[in-house]
């Protein structure tokens, strides 16, 4: 084998909608894109090592995929690792099976078991596969599948040429069960290591919630911090937006009154990002001004995992009839 890890994956670039046949090398194929990890798995009777995109060893935490690993011939698959529960993919799971070890870890194996959905490989016995285009490089993964070689608890990833099945799969329905979009790929792209050369569409949809924060001015915030209540009748945050346009700021600052000192962020710390360690400066304000947004389907528990965009403010909607979070 001539591919060894770590091992930059190749990423892709945020684009809003599907591009057209011109955009990529060789025309276009489109790819599901499932909310989990992505993960690059070099697999062989004497190896079996579970790479996460920023190269951390994946295989302490899921030791399933590599027992099944240990038994395919030499390859280097790409994909996306993920927890299915309930007829849905469980991020939230896949966060906590991450960071489990030991007799934890095998014991998670057994009652959330983790999945490899792959859309690529790159290397076999025969060698390193980066070179050829993709087209070539799906028709063999296919066979892998096809041949029995590639089995549970490996999954192939759904792709298309049809620029019609793309769109459908941008539709909120296929949020709701964790395809968070579509990759688009050129048919002709060989396998650039660490390079933005795919791109990436996500499914978004509208939801409302109330303004409980902000950031920059009250009166022209920069941000949005937004919030629903639960059953316990606690306002709970739930998304932050992106940078307002200066008509958006205008348009909510007109609205907003500074919260008092019961409002129930006060002193409250936000992350400023998922995953970060740093935290938001951010100004409470009276929580009955309802907006709606537009967000991907990335939604653990009730809150947006990404920035949110803006769309207006619901003046015909009040609070108390958002839907209730929980979890």
């Amino acid at each position: 084998m001539a591919l060894t890890p770590p091992l930059q994956p190749m990423l892709a670039e945020a684009r809003p909608t599907l591009p057209r046949d011109s955009a990529l090398p060789g025309g276009l194929a489109f790819e599901q894109k499932p909310d989990g990890y992505r993960a690059i798995l070099f697999a062989g009777r004497d190896r079996a090592v579970l790479q996460s995109r920023n190269g951390s060893d994946l295989g302490p935490a899921f030791p399933e995929i590599g027992a099944a690993a240990r038994v395919l011939p030499p390859l280097v698959l790409d994909g996306e690792l993920v927890v299915a529960a309930e007829g849905h993919l469980d991020f939230g799971e896949l966060q906590r099976r991450s960071r489990y070890r030991g007799a934890t870890a095998r014991n998670a194996a057994r009652t959330a078991s983790a999945h490899l959905i792959v859309f690529d490989v790159l290397d076999t016995a025969d060698g390193p596969l980066l070179d050829q285009p993709y087209q070539a490089r799906r028709a063999l993964l296919e066979g892998l599948f096809a041949d029995g070689i590639l089995g549970p608890p490996f999954a192939l990833c759904p792709a298309t040429t049809d620029r019609t099945t793309a769109s459908d799969w941008l539709d909120p329905a296929w949020g709701a069960v964790g395809i968070e979009g579509v990759v688009v790929k050129g048919l002709a792209q060989t396998y650039q290591p660490g390079r933005r050369g795919w791109l990436k569409v996500r499914a978004r949809a509208s939801a409302e919630a109330v303004v409980g924060s902000v950031t920059g001015r009250v009166t022209a915030p920069s941000t949005l911090l937004l919030g629903r209540y639960d059953s316990d009748g606690r306002l709970r945050f739930v998304a932050r937006t992106a940078p307002l346009s200066r008509t958006a700021s205008r348009e909510v600052g007109a609205r907003l009154y500074w919260g008092d000192e019961m409002h129930p962020w006060q002193g409250r710390r936000f992350s400023a990002g998922w995953g970060s360690k740093e935290t938001i400066d951010h100004r409470p304000v009276v929580p009955d001004v309802v907006v709606e947004f537009t967000g991907d389907t990335a939604v653990d528990a009730g809150r947006w995992r990404h920035p949110v965009r803006y769309l207006r403010v619901r003046d015909d909607v009040s609070p108390e009839q958002l839907p209730l979070v929980d979890g």
